[in-house]
């Protein structure tokens, strides 16, 4: 059922009058806040899990791993609340002498206002109603009304109830999280005046309308939008000598992981034409069945984008998997050339979503790079290589294709942690900011200056004595509270 235009209104206005508590909460009560989500979250996962299983049909392993990672990340931006860097707090003290004369300056980020999150079908909580974007966009100060993907409708309800219960219940105003249902609703959602940012994981298509959307309205507002992503990975010659059969199984582990739906599954794999990978991968594939997709738009668009890969006449098969069923998508490897790929990125370096990954062999440094620099922006490059291997000029493209560089490693599997990037070039994301980790609150932020201000007209935290118990700047020298000490 759809949220009504009546149902929105009420929804915006309860987030609008609940923002001003919220960016004038303390960095105690809003951590405490965000806590008491986390705390909820996990004191339900027993009723959850169930409901997301019964939608998504990912697993009670899977689905109990995402609750925790999902009240981690609230537990996370709780610290970075009460840390106090996230706030960018300067002050320039007055000075007649220079010139011209400076006054007295103070300068912070705060809330930008209720904010937009779309919910990810991938991910029924950790991207979902009360996901990163939800929980850094809380942690910046603002409201958050939740678009519910149509994939876990029961699930996304549920958990509202409960998320936003609990804020309440920890002295959060009303408003502070609300839900809406329906394609029409999410439009009007991003076309709302109280609406101020939108942050947004899904298909480029979807994520495209909704960008053109927020930049149409009168009054612009920023859009944060998780995409595509190819995810490139490169195998040198050395790495395959040293290790190739575990190369083999850790590709196939990995863009099998969850049936080929995770953001970061590595899509398309550069591997030296004469090393024999393919053969290391096609009996591991043989042996792996595929399984069902989350919802029936994956289901159907899946066979679609294989269909639309091996028609490229460059194209070969290496293997598929078992089926799983008669709904199931089948793992698949495909092979093509370093110079197609050149030649024709925009047909196969399309990112296809679900269990298929495409090895492309090239013939040495030139061959691989000129690849490299047509492949699209990724939220993750991958680079396997052996010590003494020239790989500099490699590295340098991958650090400007994507905003993770891996190296032996493989990129399913982000982190939860400060210095957590989880974003990169066009389509990968549509901004610079990341999805993941501390900073993912500096989507939600703006920079304020107050200048001359009466201090009991300042905002507490530029106060002078809470000045003293965050990191902030002073007439340009960096003062850490711990160092002060």
């Amino acid at each position: 059922m759809s949220t009504t235009i009546a149902e929105l209104d009420a929804h915006a206005a309860a987030a609008e009058a609940a923002a001003p508590a919220w960016r004038a909460a303390s960095a105690g009560s809003r951590a405490a806040w965000l806590r008491a989500a986390a705390d909820a979250l996990d004191a339900h996962a027993d009723e959850l899990v169930p409901l997301a299983d019964a939608e998504t049909r990912l697993g009670e392993s899977r689905l109990r791993g995402e609750v925790a990672r999902t009240s981690g990340q609230l537990r996370l931006f709780a610290g970075v609340v009460e840390e106090g860097s996230y706030l960018e707090a300067i002050v320039d003290d007055a000075d007649a002498g220079v010139t011209p004369p400076r006054p007295e300056l103070r300068r912070m980020l705060t809330g930008v206002g209720p904010v937009a999150v779309f919910s990810a079908s991938n991910f029924p909580f950790a991207f979902s109603v009360a996901g990163g974007d939800t929980a850094s966009a809380l942690a910046a100060g603002n409201p958050v009304i939740v678009k519910a993907h149509s994939g876990h409708l029961g699930l996304s309800r549920r958990t509202a109830e409960i998320v936003a219960a609990a804020l309440v219940g920890a002295g959060a105003p009303d408003g502070s999280l609300s839900l809406v249902e329906g394609r029409e609703a999410g439009e009007a959602l991003v076309r709302h005046p109280s609406i101020q940012a939108v942050g947004f994981t899904g298909s480029v298509s979807g994520g495209r309308a909704l960008h053109d959307l927020a930049a149409g309205r009168p009054d612009p507002i920023p859009f944060y939008g998780e995409l595509g992503s190819v995810n490139p990975v490169v195998l040198t010659p050395g790495a395959i000598a040293a290790r190739g059969a575990a190369l083999a199984e850790g590709l196939v582990g990995s863009f099998t992981l969850g049936v080929g739906q995770f953001c970061t599954k590595p899509g398309v794999v550069f591997v030296p034409r004469e090393a024999g990978f393919a053969e290391l991968v096609a009996p591991l594939v043989a042996r792996v069945s595929g399984g069902p997709l989350l919802t029936d738009r994956i289901t159907a668009a899946f066979p679609e984008g294989l269909a639309h890969l091996e028609a490229d006449p460059s194209v070969e098969v290496v293997a598929r998997g078992g089926s799983g069923g008669a709904e199931a998508a089948t793992p698949t490897v495909l092979a093509t050339d370093a110079a197609a790929v050149a030649a024709r990125p925009d047909t196969l370096l399309e990112e296809c979503f679900g269990p298929v990954t495409l090895l492309v062999r090239y013939d040495g440094p030139a061959d691989l790079l000129a690849a490299l620099r047509a492949a699209p922006g990724s939220l993750t490059a991958t680079l396997h290589s052996e010590a003494g291997e020239e790989v500099t000029g490699i590295v340098a493209v991958l650090e400007r294709r994507a905003g993770r560089v891996l190296f032996a490693g493989w990129p399913t599997g982000v982190a939860v942690s400060w210095s957590q990037h989880h974003g990169g070039p066009w389509p990968a994301t549509t901004s610079l900011h990341t999805s993941v980790g501390a900073t993912a609150v500096r989507r939600f932020l703006r920079p304020v200056v107050f200048q001359d201000a009466p201090t009991e007209l300042l905002p507490g935290v530029l106060r002078d004595d809470a000045l003293a118990a965050i990191p902030h700047r002073r007439n340009g020298v960096l003062r850490v509270p711990a160092l002060s000490r």
